[in-house]
């Protein structure tokens, strides 16, 4: 069951935006720089349901916004100062500009009214970037926060769009992490504090337009 405040009363598709972060081919991919992640991602079902809400949203009137993590081949702009970007550097599937790596991974649609930020810098897809003044011009008051990883993007998400005054929605089932039991441990004593968690289900079933209109609230 949602937790925090009622779905229904949260998820009103004007004011709604879908944020799917880092749901690309080389995170999540066949050919992923992270396998293991990858795997979770696909082996969990997630993956899966972040396609599933896309879906849900076109259909139900909320907009899409895709967070894509990327570096130039230079390098230039990217962050060394902490140990993941370090190692990022010595993978050998790089997020570089312009590659197969950086689009958006099936079963995952981007749609020609989606709107795609990418970002050269930094942990979150919303800080330093176009998210946040997107989603004000968007008239959003609720960020449903879906992807990878439950260890550092995610959380970062949550975080920011809590900070600047959005309520922020988990679908609990469409994010993963590693290792497989850390994401809802993390859910659970961290993201569950700030956040209304829910399932892809129950966030779909918000999403519905029975009568073919927008709902609004």
């Amino acid at each position: 069951m949602p937790s925090y405040r009622a779905l229904d009363d949260l998820l009103v598709p004007e004011h709604t935006v879908l944020l799917t972060v880092e749901c690309q081919q080389g995170v999540v991919g066949p050919d992923a720089a992270l396998p293991e992640l990858a795997h979770a991602a696909r082996a969990s079902g997630a993956l899966a349901n972040v396609a599933r809400l896309v879906a849900g949203a076109h259909a139900g009137g909320v907009q899409v916004l895709h967070a894509v993590a990327e570096r130039r081949p230079d390098g230039r702009g990217a962050g060394r100062n902490a140990r993941l970007f370090r190692a990022a550097e010595r993978l050998p599937v790089q997020q570089l500009s312009g590659t197969d790596a950086v689009r958006v991974a099936p079963p995952v649609e981007v749609f020609d009214e989606d709107l795609v930020v990418r970002r050269l810098h930094g942990l979150s897809p919303i800080q330093g970037t176009d998210v946040d003044a997107l989603l004000r011009n968007l008239g959003c008051r609720t960020l449903v926060v879906a992807g990878v990883s439950a260890n550092v993007a995610i959380p970062n998400a949550v975080f920011d769009a809590v900070n600047r005054g959005y309520t922020a929605v988990v679908p609990s089932d469409a994010i993963a992490g590693v290792p497989s039991d850390y994401t809802p441990a993390m859910i659970r004593h961290t993201l569950a504090l700030v956040a209304t968690v829910a399932t892809t289900d129950e966030v779909l079933a918000c999403f519905e337009r029975p009568d073919g209109s927008v709902r609004r609230g």
